[in-house]
């Protein structure tokens, strides 16, 4: 057993009971929390400009600071570029995270010096959660590898600027920098297909037990590791027990994952996000991520239905309901205020609060007035595969087809298989008759002969790499959204044929 194993015992079990003074009283460090961000927001524009000092309570709280989304912030974002100081917290930003936006372009999300524990000691604490509940700390002894993007970075007025996860891996601990893959020169590769295969020959030959990353970007990993050696992950990597993902639901992918492993291994999955670390798998045995409610943000949640209200309810963790969707609201100390982070969540446990990622607010189809969200696309794409279990898929996503050259209407999905199955007719109408069965607004539509059953598009091999490569975003920390209320992904998708 080496030192690093033998170390992260002691350091998890102090973890862990730090972590339970706060986990079965949320409520509480929920409200410290946002008096510390009021009282820090006070002297800087935005508190000025929204009159936070005579914010005391979570309802003024609420009077004073609107929903906003990225453009609704963007001008004060624009000030701090221009080299302006106390704007959204007291002075300046360490960092800008770059990130994509799906309508606001390029966005410029701020980290400052007090919001970098937030990202760091969360992805910490995750492994060290992990440790506590099985004493597998032996991972810690071997090889790691973080497929992320680019730590490089460039400068403005003394901010940095780069990717979250390039930020992020500034921040890696000493003591882990010695067993960490890629190499730095490796990692900064913008080309994704050139970064994978020198990160293959770099790793093919080491002693690899952690691999850490968004789900389809590891499979890419695995097939050209299987396609250059001819054998299973397993038998490459034999040390190979920790899986670590984040950023996409983890099912679609599970079979075609662990069939390339080869083997069953433990995984930890994750909620990072450039505002903020949201919550972490901190058990093998039980449902849902514990949510992070004593680490620098203040959560507001608004009802999923509500959203696009005039006036939508916010409601504080000790308000929200379980099994409903909520769309997450956070105010945190890197000054984002009153920000909607774009996501939903549905509540599976209260003691202590766990949560499941349901989707993205503005990623439904809602051509028809179906309102289908990405949580009931999920479910039914894995009742489908349930049902031929030899099914795996790469990926997927549906868009409506309004006007088609005759008939009703219907949603097309596009799914690239990476082993099909048997009956793709019957594939078909099991995930129509699950999404019937999920949405009413569908079943209406349906059974009152608006649209017609859903047809499925099957893409040849690569098409999701083929047309994330077009946009640019081949690897790294992008997704293809899975539901979208235009054709623009499937118009490209459709090339592909």
């Amino acid at each position: 057993m080496g030192i690093r194993s033998v170390l992260s015992r002691p350091l998890a079990r102090w973890v862990v009971q730090r972590q339970q003074e706060w986990m079965y009283q949320p409520g509480a460090a929920q409200q410290r929390w946002l008096q510390r961000l009021v009282e820090a927001g006070r002297n800087t524009q935005f508190g000025a400009d929204h009159h936070l000092r005579d914010v005391q309570t979570v309802e003024e709280f609420r009077q004073a600071v609107p929903i906003r989304d990225y453009e609704d912030l963007k001008p004060y974002i624009q000030k701090i570029l221009d080299g302006e100081s106390n704007v959204l917290w007291p002075g300046k930003p360490v960092y800008f995270a770059k990130t994509s936006g799906t309508t606001s372009g390029t966005k410029y999300i701020p980290l400052t010096k007090e919001s970098i524990p937030n990202h760091i000691n969360s992805a910490r604490d995750a492994l060290l959660n992990y440790v506590h509940e099985t004493s597998n700390g032996a991972f810690l002894d071997k090889k790691l590898i973080f497929l992320s993007g680019s730590p490089e970075m460039d400068q403005k007025n003394g901010i940095h600027i780069g990717r979250l996860s390039g930020i992020v891996n500034h921040h890696v601990p000493a003591y882990l920098r010695t067993n960490q893959l890629p190499s730095y020169e490796t990692n900064t590769i913008d080309d994704w297909e050139t970064k994978l295969d020198k990160i293959i020959d770099e790793t093919i030959d080491q002693p690899m037990s952690l691999i850490s990353g968004i789900p389809p970007w590891v499979q890419m990993y695995f097939d050209r590791i299987q396609a250059r050696t001819g054998k299973k992950i397993k038998d490459v990597f034999p040390d190979f027990s920790v899986f670590v993902y984040g950023g996409v639901n983890f099912e679609p992918y599970r079979a075609k994952l662990f069939e390339s492993i080869g083997k069953r291994i433990d995984s930890i999955e994750t909620y990072p996000a450039s505002e903020g670390f949201i919550a972490y798998q901190d058990t093998q045995t039980e449902e849902g991520l514990l949510m992070l409610l004593d680490s620098g943000i203040f959560f507001e949640f608004v009802p999923a239905e509500e959203y696009f209200d005039a006036k939508p309810r916010r409601l504080t963790i000790d308000e929200v309901e379980l099994g409903k969707n909520y769309a997450i609201i956070i105010n945190n100390n890197a000054g984002l205020w009153g920000y909607s982070l774009g996501d939903t969540v549905k509540f599976v446990s209260r003691d202590p609060y766990r949560l499941l990622v349901t989707g993205r607010i503005k990623h439904f189809i809602s051509a028809f007035g179906e309102h289908v969200i990405g949580e009931e696309v999920e479910k039914a794409l894995q009742f489908a595969m349930q049902q031929q279990p030899e099914t795996a898929v790469v990926e997927c996503t549906v868009a409506p087809m309004v006007s088609p050259a005759e008939g009703l209407p219907y949603h097309e999905w596009f799914i690239e298989f990476a082993t099909p199955p048997r009956d793709l007719a019957r594939f078909a109408s099991d995930l129509d008759n699950r999404l019937v069965k999920l949405n009413v607004y569908y079943d209406d539509l349906i059974t009152g002969s608006i649209l017609q059953p859903l047809k499925l598009t099957s893409l040849p091999r690569g098409a999701f790499q083929q047309y994330m490569k077009s946009q640019g975003k081949l690897g790294g920390q992008n997704k293809v959204p899975r539901l979208a209320n235009d054709r623009k992904i499937a118009d490209e998708l459709l090339k592909t044929l």
